[in-house]
């Protein structure tokens, strides 16, 4: 498709003097335009419902969620994908972040990266991607040829593809087993996909990341019970995790989570259920790290 006619190409009529208006009505018209986001995603929440799905399909096949993208596509999946470890204890290959151009690219826009359609087959190739991975191209426009080039090779490949785009009938639409299609409207500055789009693509990554991982059992009621303790900030949060999971006073909270290692989740269990040591690690690897299905079994069996 032409680029001219690319949805995230268009001006948008609201602001054609906006380099007349005050600091202020450029706050409001820029918040103005932000606040459509969110309908539109509405509309996509079967896609991204349906792709979830398919991530923790994955997930329990032992394969991987990996983002791939060029400039501020890529670099909201490496985002999103580096906070799933400290968030929900993954481990840092579960979840990939691929950006056009490497680390660098992560800081400094580099010329000419977006387009080798070919790097994008090699960086997957280089990660040694199978069957078993789900693979989510990042593109605002839908056309950029790495992009397309990493689509194109997990198809090959035999893995899951899924396009965030947010331009109607894109390219990559046309590859993918899986498309969320976030067609936000024109930007505030023409062709700055950093704005709405890239808001939009942002939102659906936090959800595709969260709602497997509350599938895979890494969040307890709404408490991220696999959080991991690696500063004061997040040793203190573990342990209001665990008074707030169990009622249990600070004393406790913080011996239990001493006791079991500092393993949020397992701590919890061992307030909730009374069992010690290796009973309470032997019993939430019986349910594959679902805590809620542990503690039920623990009361249906009348072990207290």
């Amino acid at each position: 498709m032409e680029i001219a006619k690319l949805n995230t190409e268009q001006q948008n009529a609201k602001t054609m003097n906006i380099d007349l208006m005050s600091t202020e009505e450029i706050i409001t018209v820029i918040n103005q335009e932000d606040t459509l986001v969110p309908n539109v995603l509405a509309r996509q929440v079967p896609n991204i419902s349906e792709v979830v799905d398919r991530i923790v399909a994955a997930f329990k096949k032992g394969g991987r969620l990996i983002y791939i993208g060029a400039g501020t596509s890529g670099r909201l999946g490496i985002i999103d994908a580096s906070e799933c470890p400290p968030t929900f204890g993954t481990d840092p290959g579960l979840v990939v972040g691929i950006i056009a151009g490497g680390k660098e690219a992560m800081t400094e826009a580099l010329e000419g990266v977006e387009d080798d359609k070919q790097q994008g087959q090699n960086d997957l190739a280089n990660i040694n991607l199978t069957s078993e991975d789900i693979v989510v191209g990042i593109a605002a426009s839908g056309r950029t040829p790495y992009t397309i080039g990493a689509l194109e090779y997990a198809k090959k490949i035999g893995a899951v593809t899924v396009s965030v785009v947010c331009s109607k009938d894109s390219e990559m639409e046309k590859i993918s087993d899986h498309t969320i299609s976030a067609v936000v409207g024109p930007e505030v500055i023409t062709g700055s996909t950093r704005m709405k789009a890239g808001t939009a693509q942002k939102l659906i990554l936090n959800m595709l990341s969260t709602a497997s991982m509350i599938k895979l059992g890494k969040v307890y009621g709404n408490l991220m019970v696999d959080v991991q303790m690696t500063n004061e900030k997040l040793h203190n949060r573990a342990v209001n995790i665990v008074k707030m999971a169990t009622g249990a006073s600070d004393e406790e909270a913080r011996t239990a989570i001493k006791e079991q290692n500092y393993h949020t989740k397992a701590a919890i269990l061992q307030i909730t259920t009374g069992l010690r040591g290796t009973e309470v690690k032997e019993l939430l690897e019986k349910h594959d790290g679902y805590l809620r299905n542990a503690i039920s079994e623990f009361y249906k069996d009348g072990a207290n």
